[in-house]
């Protein structure tokens, strides 16, 4: 909302919801806090109370298009000058589009039911409004401006537009941009001629018995090649050629079309010509395609001179894909010139041309006159490097069969190697498993009967391994039971064997055992050093373990004996509070 009183305007930052007890023109009493805003300084919060109604300010500010977009007048009431060129409607505002004598600017207001905007088109008008910036916000800086516009209410009409468009008198398309039609341009002017080309919705180009002419339109009525058609727009200069924007247009006869002929010219023809708008048909060899471009566009070369052809992605078809690099295509389309207006070619005031472009219908505007050969250079060099592949092939093929059989031999040896070491080795922990459990267990009693030395198996329990799981989830119970097993293996010795038997059960194999306090000790500092919290995700998960010690001399060395006592010693330990060590005893 903008606020204006005698000395200037400010704009307010306002729900939606409260702008709809007010209306342009109302006086209130405002209370509220000065604000940096997003680009200028707003009032913020605001408390406000509708007190009457007043009119429109007196002599507003007559600001340029350049005054404006430098942000002097931001959020003062202002008035601007122009031809209306367009008219957008949206759901709940409506866009006008004002041609001022140095520029372009979109006037915005609310959209009032019942109403027929495009009334306005052509017309000559005196707007008064606010104007308001785009702005982008990350840098805070203006980018455009808009005006505004409380309503209709708001609008002078000083010239009103025809009533009918159609009726102004028809001009030749070759006197659009002459010296006795220059005062007419301000305003829409009335062409008639037969279609040359349609992208619908984009534009409309036409083809008279002077010239062509090319016409933006949102207007998407389908035409026929050849129909005759008036168009009614606004004129300017585009290229080399005149240009129609915001144009409508309408079917001019009810006789059957008669197409357009295309001219066959060169390339240096189309640049350097008098074909700007022109229906054209030019051959070129196609050198590449502009992938990044929306429509299809060709890259198109013809002597020394490089061009576009472009076809929108609508239009498009698959025959498109079948215009291959290196291929010579003959295409009909409108000639579409650019010039450089800042060089003087033969004297001052003369835009030299600097390129074309070629603007098809479909598909159909391209034949291929020549397409490229297989034999090509890079074709070439691949059957050569092929050949040569070939010989070096043949020649190292004894060497290639002996290195595989080396390598397959490896191969095996290491697989077999990882193989056996997964199936020996716990996956999460990479402590030994049962089988290898087994193994070193009956072959540490045959050594410590030879030797005459004793066994221990110490029998590890996580206590409330489950409560862990399901307070934590299961990562945390794998990270529970990784850091487990590093400390087992930092308190036993390194003859040692430390096994997980399954989930949170592990084994520990004493070997060449002196006495059988050694394993009590080892027990005890387990139990300890395994009662420290394992840090995880942000957490401290605090653990316990019970161990079931068993230790045996050389007359009472048996393996399963041995298990099932160190089992009985920690079902013992468990029994009696956990976070503990017992001995098995007999």
């Amino acid at each position: 909302m903008f606020v204006q009183d005698a000395t200037g305007s400010v704009f307010v930052k306002i729900t939606h919801q409260a702008m709809l007890s007010l209306s342009p023109g109302t006086m209130i009493d405002l209370h509220g806090v000065s604000n940096a805003g997003e680009f200028a300084p707003i009032v913020a919060e605001p408390k406000l109370v509708a007190i009457g109604s007043a009119s429109f300010p007196k002599n507003p500010r007559r600001p340029t298009l350049s005054i404006l977009l430098a942000g002097l007048d931001d959020g003062q009431w202002v008035e601007v000058e122009g031809v209306i060129h367009s008219v957008v409607a949206q759901d709940r505002y409506i866009f006008l589009q004002l041609n001022m004598p140095d520029g372009v600017i979109s006037i915005m207001m609310v959209r009032e039911a019942g109403i027929d905007y495009t009334r306005l088109v052509d017309a000559k008008v005196r707007i008064q409004g606010n104007p308001g910036p785009l702005f982008d916000v990350g840098r805070r800086q203006m980018i455009a401006v808009n005006i505004h516009c409380p309503g209709l209410s708001a609008i002078q009409v000083e010239e009103a537009p025809p009533k009918d468009p159609y009726l102004l008198p028809v001009i030749p398309i070759n006197k659009l941009l002459q010296w006795d039609i220059a005062p007419l341009l301000a305003h829409r002017v009335h062409v008639q001629g037969r279609v040359t080309l349609q992208w619908p919705g984009l534009s409309v180009c036409i083809h008279d018995a002077t010239q062509g002419v090319c016409a933006q339109t949102d207007q998407n009525t389908p035409l026929r090649n050849g129909e005759v058609v008036d168009i009614v727009g606004f004129a300017h200069a585009e290229g080399s050629a005149p240009m129609l924007t915001d144009a409508v247009f309408r079917s001019a006869s009810e006789s059957a079309a008669a197409p357009v002929t295309a001219e066959p010219i060169t390339a240096e023809q189309a640049l350097f010509g008098k074909h700007g708008s022109q229906l054209i048909q030019v051959d070129g060899q196609l050198i590449s395609r502009d992938l990044a471009a929306v429509d299809t566009t060709l890259l198109l070369s013809s002597g020394q001179y490089i061009f576009k052809v472009i076809l929108p992605r609508a239009l498009s078809g698959p025959q498109t894909n079948d215009w291959k690099n290196g291929s010579v295509l003959r295409v009909t389309g409108i000639c579409s010139v650019q010039l450089d207006t800042q060089k003087s070619a033969m004297g001052i005031g003369t835009a030299v041309p600097i390129s074309f472009r070629v603007l098809m219908r479909s598909p159909g505007d391209v034949i291929v006159l020549h397409r490229p050969s297989w034999w090509t250079p890079d074709h070439a060099l691949i059957v050569l490097a092929l050949a040569l592949c070939g010989t070096l092939f043949v020649l190292a093929w004894v060497v290639v069969l002996r290195r595989r059989v080396e390598q397959q031999t490896i191969l095996l040896r290491e697989s077999e190697q990882r193989f056996r070491h997964m199936a020996l080795h716990d996956a999460l922990t990479g402590l030994a498993t049962r089988l290898l459990l087994e193994d070193r267990l009956n072959a540490s009693l045959e050594t410590a009967k030879r030797h005459q030395a004793g066994l221990g198996l110490l029998m590890v329990d996580l206590d409330k391994f489950k409560d862990i799981n399901d307070t934590y989830g299961h990562q945390a119970g794998d990270e529970v039971l990784r850091v487990t097993a590093d400390r087992l293996l930092e308190a036993v010795r390194l003859s040692d064997t430390v096994a997980r038997m399954g989930g949170d059960e592990f084994v520990i194999l004493l070997s060449d055992l002196r006495e059988p306090k050694m394993a009590e000790r080892i027990a005890a500092n387990i139990v300890k050093s395994l009662a420290l919290p394992v840090p995880f995700d942000g957490y401290e998960i605090p653990i316990t373990v019970s161990v079931g010690v068993c230790s045996a001399s050389v007359d009472e060395m048996n393996a399963d004996a041995m298990l099932k006592q160190a089992d009985a010693a920690l079902y013992c330990a468990k029994e009696r509070g956990r976070n503990r060590f017992e001995v098995f005893a007999s």
